[in-house]
């Protein structure tokens, strides 16, 4: 039967063409990720320019300050006293397994504290707060556009939504960390005392830490405090679709903040490594 017009035969033994296999789907993720770094990069420089030429609406700092500083202080002051006393807990019964002399437990706690583990544990905190919220509230002026009426108004929105956050993220994270700091050492201080019977003047023990320590716990504070914004900022405005953009906006600038947090707390820690050398 000849052959209907319009349709070509199926050739005998002829496959279908096979699914894009790992290779395919591992040079796509790389693709994506290089040009959203170049982006994100960009969206950085950019800040860092306004911060010394934008024009900043007056108040705005002072606000987000607030926004970042205060209405998180209760949350993380909360986090780190529980993690605090976990830390204690563990670390003193892990030591009591090898000898029993507790008088160097609150030494080396507070040098983890004050290298480490307040900066990193408060930032991944923050993240998950600041940067959700961040996220979603340019992520809901992108969809309603108002993002695109400061555009027309020759407002950049980097420097009128982002720098703000900015500047007022890199002060309040700081503060918070030292606080959240205190409030795990005092927290782990109860907990050696309740727990192992160490008297409060032998755990509060500052031998161990140094100018390196400190200098290393400062640079972890502003480098968190300037990514959490920038990240999450980025991912707010590269929002697209409805109400669903803004939730997988605000899940990519928690996700992306930890990651950016985690980095550099590498970078920064083998950098203090190379300069101040091993302890």
């Amino acid at each position: 039967m000849p052959a209907e017009e319009g349709h070509v035969p199926h050739e005998i033994g002829a496959t279908a063409p096979e699914p894009p296999g790992i290779v395919h789907d591992l040079g796509a993720a790389a693709i994506d990720l290089f040009f959203g770094a170049r982006e994100l990069y960009s969206v950085f420089v950019r800040t860092l320019y306004y911060v010394v030429r934008g024009k900043r609406e007056k108040g705005a700092v002072w606000a987000q300050m607030f926004e970042i500083g205060n209405k998180s202080l209760f949350f993380v002051s909360i986090t780190m006293g529980f993690i605090g006393m976990i830390l204690c807990y563990q670390a003193g019964l892990q030591a009591k397994r090898v000898v029993p002399d507790f008088t160097m437990l609150g030494a080396t706690y507070l040098e983890l504290l004050v290298r480490d583990l307040a900066a990193s544990l408060g930032a991944l905190m923050l993240a998950t707060r600041v940067g959700a919220g961040i996220a979603a509230e340019i992520g809901s002026m992108v969809v309603t556009e108002q993002v695109d009426a400061l555009r027309m108004c020759a407002a950049d929105p980097i420097d009128f939504l982002i720098v703000p956050r900015f500047l007022a993220s890199m002060v309040m994270t700081t503060v918070l960390i030292v606080w959240a700091g205190a409030v795990a050492f005092l927290a782990g201080a109860a907990t050696a005392y309740v727990a192992f019977d160490v008297p409060f003047r032998t755990f509060c023990n500052m031998d161990l830490v140094d100018w390196g320590d400190l200098s290393t716990g400062l640079a972890k504070c502003f480098a968190y405090g300037a990514a959490i914004p920038v990240v999450s900022g980025y991912c707010g405005l590269s929002t697209f679709g409805g109400s669903e953009g803004v939730g997988w906006a605000t899940t990519r600038a928690v996700v992306n903040s930890s990651l950016a947090i985690i980095i550099l707390n590498a970078v920064i820690s083998t950098g203090s490594l190379l300069v101040f050398g091993a302890k």
